[in-house]
This record gives C-alpha cells, sequence and structure tokens, in this order.
C-alpha cells in the first residue's frame, strides 16, 4: 500500500493553505479528489496536511471542505503510526459546517481508527486556524460532543467553552446507575475515581503521587474496564493546591498522552465536586499548563496555547474513498 508522506515547511505561524507560500497557487490549485461516487476506490494522491499541537498533544490535520475524505480504520492507523506514518495522538478532518452558526465541523479519529467525540487541544488547534484564516476573534465549530465555541486571548492563548458538563451516570455513560462521584473502581494504587462527560466519557483518580503510578500498565484495563461501555478516558490527579492540579492522562484510544484538554476539564470539575478545588485552577499536565474555569453558568473554559509543527503532504493509502461532493 503506497504510503508516503513528505514535509513542507516549518511555521511558527499558522499558514493559509499548506501547499507552500504562494497564495495564489493555494488557491488555485484545490486537491484533485474528483467527484466520484460514494465507495469509489482512487488511486494514491498527494494530500495536504498539518501537523499541529497543543501542549505536545499533537494531530495530523485535513482540510476536507473543498475535496471531500473519507479514511478507513486502517488508513487512520497508518497515518497515526509515529515509525510508518506522520504520527500523531489524534487525526482532526475539518469538514463543512452541519450546525448553523459554525465555520466548519470537525471530526476525530483516535490512533486505533476509532472515532472520539471531543478534544480540547485539537479543539484550540482548530478554532485557532479557523480564526486566522478569517481574521475573526471568535468562532464556533460543531463536533459529535457538540458546538463548541472559542475566542483569541492575547500571548497567542485561544480559550474554547467547553460546554456544561454532564453528571449523570446514563450521560457519562456508565454501565448502570451509580453515584458518579464515587465508582466502585480500583488498580494497583488508584480506587474511587469520579466521572463526568466534557462531550467525551472521563474518570479522575485522585492521588497523593502521581509521579509514583505505572500509568502504562493500569491505564489500558480502566479504559477497557465494563463500566465504560464506550471505554473512557483515565485521569490520574494531585491536587496541589485548590487553584492547583497535576495530572497525567491514559486518552481512549491513544494511551498516554501529553496533555489532553477535556481531561483537564474533567479534572477541575471532579476535584470542585469533591470539595479538593475552586472553580478555577491551572492544570499542570506533561506537555504544559492550561487554565481551567468552571463558571457560575455551569459551563466550561479551557485556555491554552496551539502550534504548528509542520505543513506537508501524503500519498493517501488506495482504500481511502472519497464521498459524493
Amino acid at each position: 500500500m503506497p504510503f508516503e508522506a513528505r514535509r513542507a515547511q516549518k511555521a511558527g505561524r499558522i499558514p493559509d493553505g499548506g501547499r507552500g507560500r504562494n497564495p495564489e497557487a493555494r488557491r488555485s490549485a484545490p486537491v484533485p479528489h474528483g467527484r466520484m461516487g460514494a465507495g469509489t476506490p482512487i488511486s494514491p494522491l498527494m494530500v495536504p496536511f498539518r501537523k499541529m499541537h497543543g501542549l505536545g498533544n499533537d494531530f495530523v490535520v485535513f482540510d476536507a471542505r473543498r475535496s471531500p475524505l473519507a479514511l478507513d480504520a486502517e488508513a487512520v492507523r497508518r497515518i497515526a503510526d509515529r515509525r510508518r506514518g506522520i504520527g500523531c495522538d489524534q487525526l482532526i478532518v475539518i469538514e463543512p459546517p452541519r450546525e448553523p452558526g459554525t465555520a466548519a465541523w470537525m471530526s476525530i479519529r483516535n490512533p486505533d481508527g476509532s472515532e472520539a467525540e471531543a478534544c480540547g487541544n485539537a479543539t484550540r488547534c482548530v478554532t485557532g486556524l479557523l480564526m486566522d484564516e478569517g481574521g475573526a476573534e471568535t468562532v464556533a465549530l460543531g463536533t459529535l460532543g457538540g458546538v463548541l465555541r472559542a475566542e483569541r486571548r492575547p500571548g497567542g492563548l485561544v480559550s474554547v467553552d467547553m460546554g456544561v458538563p454532564r453528571l449523570r451516570w446514563d450521560e457519562v455513560p456508565l454501565a448502570r446507575e451509580m453515584d458518579t462521584l464515587h465508582l466502585p473502581l480500583a488498580a494497583e494504587g488508584v480506587d474511587d475515581p469520579a466521572a463526568c462527560s466534557m462531550g467525551n466519557p472521563h474518570a479522575t483518580f485522585f492521588v497523593p503521587d502521581v509521579s509514583a503510578l505505572d500509568i502504562a500498565a493500569i491505564g489500558p484495563r480502566l479504559e477497557h474496564d465494563p463500566l465504560f461501555p464506550a471505554r473512557a478516558n483515565i485521569g490520574f490527579a494531585e491536587v496541589l493546591a485548590a487553584d492547583r492540579i497535576l495530572l497525567r492522562m491514559w486518552e481512549r484510544g491513544a494511551g498516554i498522552t501529553l496533555a489532553c484538554g477535556s481531561g483537564a476539564c474533567a479534572a477541575l470539575v471532579n476535584a470542585h465536586r469533591r470539595g479538593l478545588a475552586g472553580r478555577s485552577a491551572t492544570v499542570t499536565l506533561d506537555g504544559g499548563e492550561l487554565l481551567i474555569e468552571w463558571g457560575e453558568t455551569g459551563r466550561v473554559t479551557m485556555t491554552g496555547p496551539v502550534a504548528e509543527s509542520f505543513t506537508g503532504e501524503i500519498a493517501l493509502p488506495a482504500r481511502a474513498e472519497v464521498r459524493a461532493a
């Protein structure tokens, strides 16, 4: 299966296209997917991508707003592979808007090929890209987890309204009715997590020393516990002060990541529910810091940086398909 990627350029700012620095060339040279019927195999094509990250939580981003693109699970796994592909924690596809008042739709795929409902760091990256593109200070983005609104903040930061956390057992979801503040779940060195949904399922364990945990060993078992019918993102939080939390994450379908925006939101929400933290805290992850605020209106806001590592082109596998355009 042909599968090649080429880096085009390094960039400190988010450029317009991903095909070089000539704006006219970018506008006049759309990716030649054509207007093929659904399910029609195509030959490998060089398709532009961006490699972006939020605090080291990294993404391969495709823009499919003009040329619809569908990747099967195997193609996603190959692109996400850090030795044979580009490598990423999640693969992102920007699509035409599906919700009124939004600029675009964001589809999120995990490295194992599964689909995710939400990703806070990816949302900052994509909304930052859309705001740069449109010269706007605010933007709304549609996702499976709901419509997310973002605004630009000083110092190159982006703030995203992640919505209202879902706290009922069937909203997380859990396999049976129970108190989401205390789950009957334990593994080596951890027990009694709290759960909530930030558009995707999260369980947060509160521990005295997060550095003492073998997260690579216990993370997979907790993610796949029968208590979570849709699996779950697992956070391990050490509360340092009412306004400071140290967090490490095992992400569903991705494993240990340097940062998880929705996981940071869940950690603050669950810590406040437990009486361990206030309604605002700096959450320190392996890749850096996020400011998380759970406002009196019930909505959670996440603020942090975005960055672009490089742009390039990739020859998509022959199994890639183009939806009817």
